[in-house]
């Protein structure tokens, strides 16, 4: 087998008791890191502080990724003005904080031969929302229901700023 030394250095072709007795004088692991080369690679190194900075580098890669979930906000062509305010605000309120969402226009009986009712809600909901986010996905009609996707503008959401403390001029801020 190949013999690599923990400081990466190519130590040469060894047979596998000479590696052993090798990693034994050193008080390290033999680890085959390449099975399927010819000849087999395996490195001498402390196998537990290697799986340990590979969970530590794998946690840090998790913190970094971001977490984006589609949500869904359901509307029908005959809403009333009260409702659409209120789920509208709700889809604004998704986007603001870096979500992307998805608008159906849920169409029963007769109402599927007029989808520009619903075209008409779909445009209205991206017209009230684009301060947050923007069309990613044009209306479509798919069976009865008419769904469009909204993406939000920024890719990061805002930070929530600090209200206690004092603030830059160094005032107390008093309730």
């Amino acid at each position: 087998m190949r013999l690599v030394a923990p400081d990466g250095q190519q130590i040469g072709i060894k047979a596998l008791p000479d590696a052993l007795t090798l990693a034994r004088e050193l008080d390290l692991d033999l680890v085959e890191v390449a099975p399927m080369a010819n000849p087999p690679v395996c490195r001498i190194m402390d196998y537990g502080k290697y799986k340990y900075e590979e969970a530590q580098r794998a946690k840090e890669s998790r913190k970094k990724s971001t977490n984006i979930s589609i949500k869904e906000m359901k509307y029908r062509p005959k809403i009333g003005p009260g409702d659409f305010e209120t789920k509208t605000r709700k889809i604004g309120e998704f986007l603001a904080e870096g979500h992307k969402v998805k608008v159906t226009i849920m169409f029963r009986g007769r109402e599927v031969f007029h989808p520009e009712l619903g075209m008409k809600i779909l445009d209205h909901v991206a017209d009230e929302v684009s301060a947050h986010g923007k069309v990613e996905a044009a209306p479509k009609l798919d069976g009865r229901n008419m769904t469009m996707v909204l993406a939000p503008e920024k890719k990061a959401p805002p930070k929530k700023e600090r209200s206690a403390g004092p603030s830059e001029d160094g005032a107390v801020p008093t309730d």
